[in-house]
């Protein structure tokens, strides 16, 4: 690890591993911002209900 952060701005690699698990994390966010189309949505609740799951 100390060969990827020692070409960049960090000061050591505590920063490096917390800039990169802020960056990992903030990607996760964004992917699960939108998990199914409101279509999508819609045929899953539709299958809840036809399962009795919903009313």
């Amino acid at each position: 690890m100390r060969k990827e952060y020692k070409d960049t701005e960090f000061s050591s690699v505590d920063e490096y591993v917390t800039y990169v698990l802020r960056e990992v994390l903030a990607s996760l966010e964004e992917e699960e911002e939108e998990v199914f189309t409101e279509e999508e949505e819609e045929k899953v609740k539709e299958r809840l209900r036809a399962l009795g799951y919903l009313d």
